[in-house]
């Protein structure tokens, strides 16, 4: 792991902090792939770690006068799902956003931490590479914009110098002769990576095609473009033997190789499928029709509004990391090397938080950082400092009378366990959902529990406890 980590104040320390250290630091933003790429050992090199997530106004997003759309280097992926202006000005963004892992790490992870991870299977670069976005890289020498479709070099390789940081993404947003989508395909509905995506978007007259851009992941080793289609399609009417050949030119721009995931013959079938049923979307001008119109967050109450950094203070290694765990202050020696998940469990001696995958896969270990639902074995320890956290220990009333939170409850009241190491992770799912939405659906429910598995039961009994705890929570909240 790391040895020294730092939280930044403002840009300009990052590139100082950059150029000093070069190959032996890393920005650390959401830490969502980060974190996992040092339990691989995938960055021997490096030995320092700059936090960002400290620094004022970077999770901004902004229209400017010239209708470009701004998304600072904090902006995570649910910071798209929930913004009104990405859903209506740039959808293709905003489904593959919500396409990302599940509520935990979209909470976390940064839309320019998957662009700048580079794999050709990441969701946001798709749409983002069809919005034709450009990216601002700082360096203590200046800055450039380069082209997103320009950044990449191969697999996981980029032209960015190990001295910038990204510190803007822009795009034009889309206007009303325009309509967009993204597709994609994955061995589960959720938390899975793409076997293959699809983004799309048209300039339309009417229906007749003024320009097309048709972009594909997972089929190379970069995000490319389908460029014989998109040449095809200009100056066509969108129309069924027009989107058919189009699927069909769109199917040989794929060069995918065969891997655990699919077959290279599967997957360019597949690129011809998704692509069909993107363009019969942007037909039907139906693409949004399965888009929730309020997405889950599970940022509870403060869903209108990200967190306020500016009043959390920053941690360089050698301090104490000190925090507020269940309403209780804690200090913490030594502990910077560490994910927020042992911190819990091996030195605040809170195990209710459990262990399954330490992947971001289960979601055992979910708990409340700063308001927001997390995964604990994805968060650096020290981003610990100076933030407030709740976890299973922390849901219980703290009145004379010890009441269980309602969720809890529903779950002994319905059975809603077997094993129950997973139970934890339901719980603060569903606890944090009814902060968020008063009785929420069956399938609100089904996408606030996304990131928690449970290998015991068919689930059935868990989202009944919630529906349960939904009508308790609603009572609770009208006698208060």
């Amino acid at each position: 792991m790391w040895d020294d980590y730092q939280c930044a104040k403002d840009t300009d320390e990052v590139v100082q902090l950059l150029n000093t250290k070069g190959e032996q630091a890393r920005i650390i933003a959401g830490a969502t792939d980060l974190i996992l790429e040092f339990e691989h050992d995938l960055h021997p090199k490096v030995n320092t770690l700059i936090d960002i997530s400290r620094i004022p106004n970077l999770d901004q997003i902004f229209i400017s006068d010239n209708d470009i759309i701004h998304l600072g280097p904090l902006v995570t992926h649910n910071h798209c799902v929930g913004s009104k202006l990405i859903r209506e000005k740039a959808y293709p963004l905003a489904r593959a956003c919500w396409e990302v892992g599940a509520p935990q790490i979209r909470n976390r992870g940064t839309v320019a931490g998957n662009l700048i991870t580079a794999s050709p299977a990441n969701d946001t670069i798709t749409a983002l590479m069809a919005l034709d976005a450009h990216l601002v890289l700082k360096s203590a020498k200046g800055e450039r914009t380069v082209r997103l479709g320009d950044f990449y070099t191969g697999v996981r390789k980029t032209i960015m110098h190990s001295d910038e940081m990204l510190i803007d993404i822009w795009f034009q947003a889309t206007q009303e002769n325009q309509r967009g989508t993204f597709i994609k395909l994955a061995l589960r509905r959720v938390q899975a990576i793409s076997i293959v995506n699809v983004a799309i978007l048209l300039t339309l007259d009417n229906l007749k095609i003024r320009s097309a851009a048709i972009t594909l992941g997972a089929v190379a080793p970069t995000i490319i473009h389908a460029s014989n289609a998109e040449s095809f399609l200009r100056g066509k009417d969108l129309e069924e033997d027009i989107i058919a050949e189009a699927a069909l030119l769109t199917m040989e721009a794929a060069q995918p190789i065969d891997d655990i995931r699919a077959s290279a013959l599967y997957r360019r079938e597949m690129v011809r499928i998704l692509t069909l049923r993107g363009l019969r979307s942007l037909l039907t001008n139906n693409m949004k029709d399965d888009f929730p119109q309020e997405p889950i967050l599970l940022w509870g109450k403060n869903s209108s509004h990200s967190t306020n950094v500016q009043s959390m203070p920053s941690y360089v290694t050698g301090t104490a990391i000190i925090t507020q765990i269940n309403g209780n202050e804690f200090i913490f020696n030594n502990a910077h090397k560490k994910t927020l998940l042992q911190l819990l469990r091996e030195d605040a001696g809170l195990i209710g938080t459990k262990e399954g995958c330490a992947e971001g896969e289960c979601g055992a270990c979910t708990v409340f950082l700063d308001g927001k639902a997390v995964m604990a074995c994805l968060v650096p320890a020290a981003r610990a400092h100076g933030a407030e956290i709740i976890t299973i220990e922390g849901l219980a009333d703290k009145g004379t009378d010890q009441r269980l939170h309602p969720v809890q409850d529903a779950f002994i009241q319905e059975d809603a366990v077997q094993c129950g190491y997973c139970s934890p992770g339901f719980i603060m799912s569903a606890a944090k959902l009814l902060e968020e939405r008063v009785n929420p659906t069956h399938n609100e429910i089904q996408q606030a529990i996304t990131g928690n598995l449970c290998r015991c039961t068919g689930y059935y009994k868990i989202i009944k406890a919630i529906e349960q705890a939904s009508k308790t929570f609603d009572l609770e909240r009208i006698k208060n």
